[in-house]
């Protein structure tokens, strides 16, 4: 390993290794932190696939590696997990008082505007540089799916679609799917975008299953409990689209499972499967 990764903790975990890293980001220009679960494959020679991982509002890298549950069937399916943060980070970094906007909010896009344009440049950090990163200083090939929750499922399905080719398959739990017209969305789209609901549009994943011409398999569960389902994530948008444009989308509604970590664990195992079989085809 370079010096371009200094590593921040290591734990042995399911016969693989649950990593930490921290690293000088060219996209973001400051330093970020992620986490990486290495299976035991990964220790013999081989290349493993990567299931990269976009965390929700407010969380860091830590929140999925510690509450999912996902390091057992990963080491199954010999499956890395890439678990970056959810924005650049630090003193000099714009940040906002509301949980929803700045540092923990970076909703996985290039930032235009000032301030934000300095630093949140997060689809480039994604799609971009960690791979290339990762590809070159851990046992990790270029075979990836990505997945994510809320504002991570979000990112993880409309980064799917922006960029064709660079997933296999891409899976959300409870995913913002139509923020060019919900709270949340609208909030940071204006600050990070500008108002030209063009570019906005650009980033909604409803409104890019009628542009985008490579339909890569598609999985989105959602809780049926959840508080956010009415206001801030609308999934029956998505579904119109689906069947609108030819998306062979797989949605399921689960009555009842809130918005929390329970969920994702009550799942994780069926998305890593879901993934490791298009991976395993690709």
């Amino acid at each position: 390993m370079s010096a371009m990764l200094e590593s921040v903790s290591s734990q042995r975990c399911f016969g693989g290794w649950q990593r930490r890293f921290r690293h000088v980001s060219a996209s973001t220009r400051c330093e970020m932190t992620f986490s990486v679960y290495l299976p035991p494959q990964a220790q013999t020679g081989a290349r493993v696939p990567a299931l990269y991982w976009l965390s929700g509002l407010t969380c860091t890298d830590e929140n999925f590696s510690t509450k999912a549950g996902a390091q057992r069937a990963a080491a199954e399916l010999g499956l890395a997990l890439v678990i970056p943060d959810t924005s650049p980070r630090g003193a000099h970094v714009a940040d906002a008082e509301r949980y929803d906007l700045g540092q923990g909010a970076g909703f996985y896009l290039n930032a235009t505007q000032a301030p934000w344009s300095e630093h949140y440049r997060m689809e480039d950090y994604i799609v971009d540089e960690l791979p290339a990163l990762l590809e070159a200083e851990l046992p990790i090939g270029p075979l990836r799916a990505i997945s994510g929750h809320s504002m991570g499922g979000h990112g993880a399905l409309t980064l799917a679609m922006r960029h064709p080719g660079r997933y296999v398959s891409a899976s959300a739990f409870a995913p913002i799917v139509n923020p060019a017209d919900t709270p949340w969305g609208q909030q940071a789209f204006a600050a990070y975008l500008g108002e030209a609901r063009e570019a906005w549009l650009a980033h909604d994943a409803s409104q890019l299953m009628a542009t985008v011409a490579h339909r890569l398999p598609l999985r989105v569960d959602q809780g049926g409990g959840d508080s956010f389902l009415p206001e801030q994530l609308q999934p029956e948008v998505l579904c119109a689209a689906a069947k609108a444009h030819g998306w062979a989308l797989d949605y399921t509604l689960h009555p009842d499972y809130d918005h929390s970590y329970y969920f994702i664990a009550s799942l994780i195992e069926a998305h890593l499967r879901f993934h490791a079989g298009h991976l395993a085809r690709a």
